[in-house]
Formats: structure tokens, C-alpha cells, sequence
């Protein structure tokens, strides 16, 4: 039944896309037949097929001879997607002021041609500015006081970078960049919240990503998560080793004791449907730990906060939900999650999601940045913060 009920839900979704892109494709045909009169429909939907279905097309097991063809689908069809999103929220619009113009006398005579270049503008705008925030990353400092101790008064600094997606469309370029970014922190602890990899493990191997990440320099080391995506990628054994390899422990429903502080490391909430175990709960993960120190926790994905608080955590590090990452989404984000993005005060409990630092799918945000985060821990006796985790430094997107 539940494999009937996967089979139906993928047939509608497929469906859907259909119909979708048969809209869109069918007003970009009506821009191509006013500028290009003559252009073959069936050359034209062959080729918008191909560009539509990209994304989807690339996830098919190609031969090895194919493989560059199939990435160069992933990033045309990763594209696209921005392009479909634009085109879900302004055709709609575009279409009731053709039938208001129309209702009203005034003539449509050239609606198609001005529209189309409007539009077209529009969109160059969107990819433009949306690349600007996806590859222009912004730092968020969080400053944060914990009523606890570790033995000394001097505060712990913490990088944090979530959802880097490392992948076909985000690479070394943009790795070696974070990596100067974290390390110009002079962090004594650096976690990577999830999601390093964007699916599949190739592109991490064939490029020798593993030879950046290896430059993350850290007072008292680096440590890491699973993300769903390290999941849907099918590869953790492998990936696991490879982080291994440069120093860089993959916590798997364990705890780890650095600096007098505890780093907490879930599984990611896809283990509870992929992993005949599961994943342990927070309660568990904490037993017999002294609790009079502080306990720093990732799991990936920003769900279970009273659990955590009730449990005994005291800074809860996420990322997942990349904001939206492109709006509107952020207003859905926003109902999925009690949060999605920023700083939540739960009791003693600091919750800190991040937008991420890489993106999934096309290359683009808007109302969402590329982000690393700063955290600045004062343990008990510090009067320097208040813990309410004002935000040093504001940032405009």
C-alpha cells in the first residue's frame, strides 16, 4: 500500500510538471512565432522539452562516455527551475492584464511583443541579482551567553556552515571561498551543519573537494553532520571515510567532548524513513552527560525544538530550509517550521537556523542570502551579552 501510495503521489507530481511547463511553453511559443515567424513547432517543444525536463533528465543513470552530457542537463535544467518559478508567479498576471485590456476596448495588437520583452527583462533582472545573493555570502554574528562553564571564562567561537550542496553547480571556486571566509573567524570549533553534499558523491571525488575542505583550520577541530541529501545520495559509508580522511569526524547520533563542551551531532530526520534504526532522540544522545556544561547540538533539519530545550541542549545549530531560497517560498517555510531561519529563545534553549551557504537546484536566491554564521559562546561569569541573540550585524537582503 505505502509503495502504491509513492507510485500514485510521483505519477501526479509528474503530471502536474506537465501541465506547468505546457503553460509555460505555450506562452513562450507565442513570443517565438511573433519575433521568429516560420520557426518549426515541433523543432521549438522538442528543444523546450529537453530544457524543461533537464533537471529530471540528468538523474538518470548515464553511461560513464555520458556523463558530461548528463551535467551539462543538471546545471541547464538546475536553471530552468528558477526560470519556471518566475514564470509560475508573473504569466498569471500577465494573463489577466490581456483579458482586462480586452474587457476595457484597448487594442492587444501588440500585447505579445511589449509583454515578451518585458518579461524577458524581468527575468534577466531576477537571475542577475538572485545569482548577486546565491554567490556573494554574508556572515551573521550571533553572540550568545550560556549560564554554564567550562572551566575558564574565555568565550568559544564557533563557525557554523550548513547546506554548502557541493555538487555540479556549487565547486571549489565556492568552497575555497568559505574556507577563507571560516578560517579568517580564527574559530575554535567549526561545524558543518548538514547537507555538504548536493546528492551524489562524484562530483565531490572527481574534483578533489575533499582537498579544499582540508584547508578548515580550527583550535579544536571540525566536525560534521549527515543532511537528507547525504542520504538521498546513497554514499554516507563512502563519505564518512572521505571526510575521515582530512580530519573532519561525521557525528552520526554521537557526542563528542572539546574544549569542555559538548557537541552533539543527530542524524538527520530522513534516517527515521531510510534507516531501519532510525535515529536516537535527543534524551538519549544526552544520558549521563555532566549538564553543567555546555551542550552545543547540529541537527540538520529545524524540527523538535522543546525536545532539545526539555532534554538539556543549549544551542541547537540547523540549516535546511535555505529560507525559501527563492520567494516566495519563504512564506511557506515560515508554516513548515516554528523556525526557519535566524535566532529563537526556547527557554534556556538558542536556536540558530541558517539560509546556508550553497543552494539546491539553480544557482539563485532572492529574500535569502549565502550565509556562514559566527557564534560567539560567553559562558557564566560573562556580563558582556545578554543572551537574547541580538544579531551584531545587520544585514539588508
Amino acid at each position: 500500500m505505502k509503495r502504491l501510495r509513492m507510485i500514485i503521489s510521483a505519477v501526479l507530481m509528474l503530471l502536474a510538471l506537465v501541465l506547468i511547463n505546457f503553460y509555460i511553453g505555450q506562452h513562450a511559443w507565442y513570443l517565438v512565432q511573433e519575433w521568429l515567424p516560420g520557426t518549426s513547432a515541433g523543432l521549438y517543444w522538442t528543444v523546450f522539452a529537453l530544457v524543461s525536463f533537464a533537471y529530471m533528465i540528468a538523474m538518470i543513470p548515464w553511461p560513464q562516455v555520458l556523463k558530461p552530457l548528463a551535467r551539462l542537463f543538471k546545471v541547464v535544467g538546475s536553471y530552468y527551475l528558477a526560470c519556471m518559478e518566475f514564470a509560475i508567479i508573473v504569466l498569471p498576471l500577465t494573463d489577466l492584464v490581456y483579458w482586462l485590456l480586452g474587457v476595457m476596448g484597448y487594442s492587444r495588437a501588440l500585447f505579445v511583443s511589449e509583454a515578451g520583452a518585458t518579461l524577458l527583462l524581468m527575468l534577466a533582472i531576477f537571475l542577475l541579482w538572485g545569482s548577486r545573493n546565491a554567490w556573494s555570502t554574508v556572515i551573521r554574528t550571533h553572540p550568545i551567553a550560556i549560564d554554564k562553564s567550562t572551566g575558564t571564562s574565555a568565550p568559544l567561537t564557533i563557525a557554523v556552515a550548513s547546506d554548502i550542496h557541493l555538487g555540479n553547480i556549487v565547486g571549489n571556486r565556492h568552497l575555497r571561498r568559505m574556507v577563507a571566509e571560516i578560517n579568517g573567524m580564527q574559530p575554535d570549533i567549526i561545524l558543518l551543519a548538514g547537507d555538504v553534499l548536493d546528492d551524489s558523491i562524484e562530483p565531490f571525488l572527481r574534483n578533489n573537494m575533499s582537498e579544499q575542505l582540508k584547508q578548515l583550520k580550527a583550535r579544536h577541530g571540525v566536525y560534521a553532520v549527515l543532511g537528507n541529501h547525504e542520504y538521498y545520495g546513497g554514499s554516507i559509508a563512502e563519505y564518512t571515510r572521505q571526510m575521515a580522511s582530512i580530519g573532519i569526524k561525521v557525528l552520526q547520533d554521537e557526542v563528542i567532548e572539546v574544549a569542555g563542551t559538548y557537541i552533539v551531532g543527530r542524524k538527520d530526520k530522513t534516517a527515521e524513513s531510510m534507516e531501519a534504526g532510525g535515529r536516537a532522540s535527543v534524551s538519549a544522545l544526552l544520558e549521563g552527560l555532566d549538564l553543567s556544561r555546555p551542550v552545543i547540538m547540529m541537527d540538520h533539519q529545524p524540527t523538535g525544538f522543546a525536545a532539545a530545550a526539555e532534554a538539556g541542549v543549549d544551542v541547537m545549530l540547523s540549516g535546511h530550509t535555505h529560507r525559501g531560497q527563492i520567494a516566495p517560498n519563504h512564506w511557506i517555510t515560515k508554516r513548515l517550521f516554528e523556525l526557519d531561519w535566524g535566532y529563537l529563545r526556547k527557554e534556556q534553549l538558542h536556536v540558530v537556523v541558517s539560509s546556508g551557504y550553497g543552494t539546491w537546484g539553480p544557482p539563485i536566491r532572492w529574500a535569502s542570502r549565502s550565509e556562514l554564521i559566527k557564534l560567539t559562546v560567553m559562558l557564566e561569569g560573562s556580563k558582556k551579552y545578554s543572551g537574547e541573540g541580538i544579531t551584531a550585524k545587520t544585514v539588508l537582503i
